[in-house]
């Protein structure tokens, strides 16, 4: 009698079913991808900042702002050629590339983003980008030329808008993360461990639904 003897290894010593069993474990330590939150963000930003502006310009009149509260803060309707806070006005194309570079980096960067706090941050970076670039392409006085549309003054700051503001935010939450060690991956400078919660995978799922 023959017996037949499997070259293949025990179930329990085949790599591929030791990866198999690892990885809902890895998959429970993992932080889900924040690319969708990082998007979601900056559309909101986006769509905020373009409504904005054209209520502005449909009401406002250049040189007649209207006052909020008092002389500290005033509606006040600027084409600003330069970039936020009415910087660097004589460079609006170099201004327009780089706002585009912005735009593609940030996402670029978003599809392998894990942690909360940076796809909020490069969310607002990312919105704000949009909406100054979307002034600059389709904006007068022509194509790349745009001038942004700004209307908030507030006390002695020069006028801004609300994608301005997204900007600045936005680059601030990145510095403060950078500081303290958050990284974009979802770990802490000196963790090993994820500091955000992993989502549940639907191997786990499954399996805890069959055990109870």
């Amino acid at each position: 009698m023959m017996v037949r003897v499997s070259e293949e290894p025990p179930p329990e010593e085949n790599p591929a079913n030791r990866a198999e069993e690892a990885t809902p474990a890895e998959r429970l330590k993992t932080p889900p991808q924040r690319l969708r939150t990082l998007l979601i963000i900056a559309a909101v930003l986006l769509g905020l900042d373009l409504l904005t502006k054209c209520l502005v310009v449909a009401n406002l009149k250049p040189g007649e702002p209207v006052s909020i509260i008092g002389d500290f803060a005033r509606l006040s309707l600027v084409r600003n050629p330069g970039a936020a806070f009415s910087m660097a006005t004589g460079m609006t194309w170099l201004l327009t590339l780089v706002a585009a570079a912005v735009v593609i980096g940030v996402v670029r960067i978003g599809r392998t983003l894990r942690s909360l706090w940076w796809a909020i941050g490069l969310g607002m970076v990312l919105g704000g980008a949009l909406g100054n670039l979307v002034d600059r392409l389709f904006r007068a006085p022509g194509p790349l030329q745009g001038h942004v549309v700004d209307f908030l003054a507030i006390g002695w700051w020069p006028v801004f808008n609300v994608a301005d503001s997204s900007i600045v935010c936005g680059a601030i939450l990145l510095v403060v993360l950078t500081v303290f060690g958050f990284e974009p991956n979802g770990t802490r400078t000196g963790r090993d461990e994820p500091v955000e919660p992993a989502e549940p995978s639907e191997t786990t799922t499954r399996s805890e639904g069959n055990t109870a």
